[in-house]
């Protein structure tokens, strides 16, 4: 038994391992997953000394509790959110000296939906095609957290970063998402179209890992008929028959049948990983390059 590992006290409704993911194998039918919001993951590593593509947990919504085996430097950032050592208040956004056996509570979102930890020396969990992250479509990876599941922890690296508190922007309360229309952007009615970066939808509960889903004015499409299964990317805009637009994120199936009317600018996607339920989201169409 390794002192480098850390024990799941309270896993959260979801907390997942996550790193840069598995790009580079939708060929192989595998998404690329990975942290939804990956500057706030390279974030939480910078501040523990961690390189960029160590492995961090993100959170869901309530947070988890761990206790290390080790003393490890922890860092929290994303969804801001209460955490204790021990019971008591410790600092989020910025590097904790966490000594062996104390008890991190990393608590329920106040703002946001995820929280990123990153741990001194990173997540060791075996690699899978080059990759740690938890991948909930294709079962690949690490499964979800649980109550004492016990994880290995890497050897730490270079000192933690001298901070008080490191900025970084706050959940959305408006989503902007920036869309360059097509390629099937013409399966929709003109009227739909306008709908589409004209009128304001919401985030929907039912959004996860997968996809964002939206709530608001149905879009109609022009054409009726089955489109065969095309390759998706991250950032497709993807209208089942609902009509109600999904934006896929990292988790997303690599193939599709429904039309993808738009794709959401990379840039953008970040955000989305800390929109809750009921935030407005816009659509805005940008020229294509």
């Amino acid at each position: 038994m390794t002192d480098r590992a850390l024990v799941v006290v309270r896993a959260g409704i979801l907390t997942t391992v996550q790193d840069r993911g598995r790009p580079g194998h939708a060929h192989l039918g595998v998404p690329r997953s990975g942290a939804l919001d990956g500057p706030t993951a390279a974030l939480v590593n910078r501040l523990v000394g961690n390189r960029p593509e160590a492995a961090v947990l993100e959170t869901t919504l309530n947070g988890c509790t761990l206790r290390p085996r080790s003393t490890v430097t922890v860092a929290v950032a994303g969804a801001p959110c209460p955490v204790t050592l021990d019971g008591r208040p410790a600092a989020w956004g910025a590097p904790v000296r966490v000594p062996a056996g104390s008890l991190l509570d990393i608590g329920a979102a106040v703002h946001g939906v995820r929280s990123y930890v990153a741990l001194s020396g990173g997540v060791a969990v075996e690699p899978v095609l080059g990759s740690r992250s938890t991948d909930l479509l294709s079962g690949l990876g690490p499964p979800p957290l649980t109550n004492d599941a016990v994880l290995p922890l890497g050897p730490p690296g270079e000192l933690h970063a001298r901070v008080d508190v490191a900025p970084q922007p706050a959940p959305p309360a408006e989503l902007v998402l920036r869309v360059t229309l097509g390629p099937r952007d013409d399966w929709f009615t003109p009227e739909a179209l306008r709908a589409f970066t004209a009128r304001t939808f919401r985030v929907s509960s039912a959004s996860n890992r997968i996809g964002l889903r939206t709530e608001g004015p149905a879009l109609e499409r022009s054409l009726t008929g089955e489109l065969a299964s095309e390759g998706m990317v991250l950032g497709a805009v993807q209208v089942p028959p609902d009509g109600r637009p999904v934006v896929f994120l990292a988790d997303h199936p690599t193939t599709g049948g429904y039309p993808v009317i738009a794709v959401v600018r990379t840039a953008d996607l970040p955000a989305v990983a800390q929109a809750a339920p009921g935030t407005p989201v816009r659509f805005v169409a940008v020229r294509r390059h």
